[in-house]
């Protein structure tokens, strides 16, 4: 118990650290990442899809599917967990914290946000490096502004982005990702056609 206080308090201060802290002209562009940069990286992984890519355009397409399945399947694990857990969020238990950004008060542990954004990184960055390296920076930027705006501690971001991780692997680790190359392919192949394009041979 003592250790979960200590641990808990360790949370706290990295929060008090980071909540609000920066100058002024922050305030904007990070309540910004807090609110929209997941849109951001829905918008990046359905570009990922939608070009018509001239090399490894399959291999992305997978990626872009693979994504929206772990981000889709993630977020329905981290409801139960929230309300399992019901951890009060930030500017709950201490209502003098600084909120920049209107919020529910609903539970916050794991952040949503977190899960949704590297669920969706992850998936990129297995089919391409270089996309999900950026998804991967504005995932990390979303993270940080969650705290900054003051709607989540460090390890409900933490917690979130772990989940989310997880998951991605899980569909590329086991016979799952069979069926995303499939369900990919078929995509593929439908896009093609509406393009009036070739479509690209199957390669996973």
């Amino acid at each position: 118990m003592g250790t979960i206080c200590s641990d808990l308090r360790v949370d706290y201060s990295i929060y008090k650290a980071i909540d609000d802290t920066g100058p002024s002209f922050l305030h904007g562009p990070l309540k910004f990442a807090a609110n929209d940069l997941v849109f951001v990286i829905v918008v990046l992984v359905a570009l990922t899809f939608l070009i018509p890519w001239r090399q490894r355009r399959l291999e992305r397409r997978i990626g872009a599917v693979l994504a929206t399945a772990a981000g889709g399947i993630a977020l329905l694990i981290v409801q139960p967990i929230a309300n399992a857990v019901d951890r009060a969020r930030p500017f709950v238990t201490h209502p003098h914290a600084h909120l920049l950004i209107a919020h529910g008060r609903d539970p916050g542990f794991p952040s949503d946000h977190a899960t949704a954004a590297f669920a969706l990184a992850m998936g990129l960055w297995f089919y391409d490096r270089a996309i999900g390296a950026v998804a991967f920076i504005l995932a990390a930027i979303l993270a940080f502004a969650r705290v900054y705006v003051g709607v989540h501690y460090p390890s409900d971001v933490v917690a979130g982005a772990l989940i989310g991780m997880a998951v991605a692997l899980v569909l590329y680790f086991t016979p799952l990702r069979a069926v995303i190359v499939r369900i990919a392919t078929a995509c593929s192949d439908l896009w093609e056609r509406i393009l009036g394009v070739v479509p690209v041979g199957s390669r996973a």
